[in-house]
């Protein structure tokens, strides 16, 4: 079967609710304000392609290809990327709302997160080392397993990681913020 390949396209305000996105590669493609919500992307390969301000929310990713993409302003909620390909998968968000989204048992080592909201996003068994969460919102993210070693969590709020069960050596956190540290022991701090 034939599989389409694009290159260098820009595909901006298009609603894929109501026409479809060929399947195929995208290499190096612009996708501006688009609706992906909710729109079956399986098997889709995207190279160094730039999502911004689109609505990707419950997008379906089973085996999608995610290669040097970055996410821009976008919804993505319930953006389930366990799912996807993990060969060369290489992305980074800023300013995006990814709620109830998974990133489960992924190596992701040094992604960058900006200005996100991401709120009860499991990152289980997930390896985030060297990860940055600049300014993000962590408010009932799940860490369990999970490699924080080296992260930088300074600007990060609302987050509870309990030490004794993720890898946090040498992860970097502010005074203000660390009390996510011991939420789990129950302890008081006045």
């Amino acid at each position: 079967m034939h599989k389409n390949y694009t290159f260098a396209q820009e595909f901006s305000k298009n609603d894929f609710t109501k026409t479809s996105l060929l399947k195929g590669d995208y290499e190096q493609c612009q996708f501006i304000y688009c609706n992906l919500n909710g729109v079956d992307l399986n098997d889709f390969n995207f190279i160094q392609c730039e999502f911004i301000g689109c609505d990707l929310s419950l997008t379906q990713i089973n085996g999608t290809s995610f290669q040097d993409v970055i996410f821009t302003e976008c919804k993505m909620i319930g953006f389930s990327l366990e799912v996807c390909n993990k060969f060369g998968l290489k992305v980074k968000f800023t300013t995006c709302i990814l709620n109830d989204s998974s990133f489960y048992n992924l190596q992701l080592q040094k992604i960058h997160f900006k200005n996100c909201a991401l709120e009860n996003v499991d990152f289980a068994y997930a390896d985030l080392s060297q990860a940055y969460f600049e300014n993000c919102n962590l408010k009932g993210s799940i860490f369990d397993q999970t490699n924080l070693e080296k992260a930088n969590l300074i600007t990060a709020e609302n987050f509870s990681i309990n030490p004794t069960q993720n890898k946090i050596k040498n992860t970097h956190f502010s005074k203000e913020n660390c009390i996510g540290l011991l939420d789990t022991f129950q302890i008081k701090i006045d």
